[in-house]
């Protein structure tokens, strides 16, 4: 496990030009009650906020998830341009696991979803990415939304129509991820941008989270009055309910923001399933981000 930043904070993020985003952050991280190793890592260093859940074993995920992490957190903390840097972090982390994995003489992997604070065509808000199965929520108006989708079985099952939504989150192969980073693969993630607005409430969780909370439970915790308190709230349900796996999160909420107008989600890059669902544009554009 490998925590990077300060768990609580706030920060204003100097986008350029003159453009400002004040967000306020929490991130915590529970081994939970059935595992003997927490295998999840996370950053929280203005502009990135990420989650890395590994996989592989107690010492392979643990360190495949730091790798992600630190990875990430060398090349968007250097780089200006933030599409660029998250695709090259996640691609030297890629590189470092697939070495760790020659050295222990077993796979070793990571999911790595987070955000970026960045401005794209002088817009303020999110550079989103996703690898693997852990998510990233919008909580706005009172509405969750989920912002990534699944690199999974079951997910590829829900875009063919095999599976709703809500049989997905209690299917047996729930777990079966098709995309992470390690394991040979050139992480192809999905990424999103999301325009910045005051009063938003972004999460960043692992899937120790979701195999506990449903939408409607994450949304009425996330809402609660600091983003501290919401923080906590979050990880102690789903200690309740089970805990069965590690609990990772980080949930931040935007104090202050340019006003976008009606700027909507932009889909930036989509991988094609291998599977069931039906291909999607590896890239949908190919904009330039910057971050500060």
């Amino acid at each position: 496990m490998t925590t990077l930043g300060d768990p609580d904070g706030d920060s204003a993020i100097d986008l350029g030009d003159g453009v400002t985003l004040r967000v306020a952050w929490a991130s915590r991280t529970d081994v939970g009650l059935r595992r003997e190793v927490n295998e999840d890592s996370l950053v929280a260093i203005p502009p990135l906020f990420a989650v890395a859940d590994g996989m592989g074993g107690h010492a392979a995920g643990d360190r495949a998830s730091d790798l992600a992490v630190t990875r990430l957190a060398g090349s968007v903390l250097e780089g200006v341009d933030a599409l660029g840097a998250v695709e090259g972090g996640l691609l030297a982390a890629a590189r470092a696991i697939d070495a760790l994995s020659a050295e222990l003489g077993a796979g070793a992997g990571t999911t790595a979803t987070g955000v970026v604070a960045a401005r794209l065509d002088g817009v303020a808000g999110f550079l989103v990415f996703n690898v693997g199965d852990s998510r990233v929520y919008l909580l706005e108006a009172g509405e969750i939304r989920r912002l990534t989708v699944d690199h999974s079985v079951v997910q590829e099952m829900v875009d063919a129509g095999m599976l709703t939504e809500q049989d997905a989150e209690h299917h047996p192969d729930s777990n079966v991820i098709t995309h992470a980073l390690g394991f040979g693969e050139r992480p192809r993630p999905d990424v999103w941008f999301v325009p910045a607005r005051t009063g938003q409430r972004l999460l960043l969780c692992s899937d120790g989270l979701t195999k506990e909370l449903g939408a409607d439970g994450i949304a009425r915790r996330l809402a609660r009055a600091g983003i501290g308190a919401a923080a906590d709230a979050l990880v102690a349900q789903a200690l309740a309910l089970g805990g069965r796996d590690n609990v990772t999160i980080v949930a931040l909420e935007v104090l202050d923001a340019p006003d976008p107008g009606p700027a909507p989600v932009r889909a930036l890059r989509r991988r094609r399933p291998r599977g069931f669902g039906a291909d999607l544009d590896d890239t949908a554009e190919q904009p330039s981000l910057d971050a500060r």
